[in-house]
């Protein structure tokens, strides 16, 4: 049951990378590559579980934090070009304090 699971997980790792490949933007590109993580995160589930090894499941989480992460730091980069707070002047402009 497990190896059944793992192999409809690989075959969507490929199609999903194959996404990632030919998206025609870069937030298909994005996205894709964000199901690729999701989707490697339940691979090492299924496959701590298929070896008897269920303290992986650790390794799983560890693995969706950065991956949770990640995804918002490109997304940050991709709209405002730096990994910084943005423009300094909007930010003088919305302090309620004089």
């Amino acid at each position: 049951m497990y190896s059944v699971a793992a192999a409809a997980i690989v075959a969507a790792l490929f199609l999903v990378l194959v996404r990632a490949v030919l998206g025609p933007t870069a937030f298909d590109r994005i996205l894709a590559v964000n199901s690729a993580g999701t989707l490697t995160v339940l691979l090492i589930a299924v496959l701590g579980f298929f070896t008897g090894r269920p303290d992986w499941l650790d390794l799983a989480i560890i693995y969706a934090l950065l991956n949770f992460v990640g995804t918002f730091a490109v997304l940050k980069f991709s709209k405002y070009h730096d990994f910084g707070v943005g423009q300094q002047d909007d930010v003088e402009e919305r302090t309620p304090w004089p």
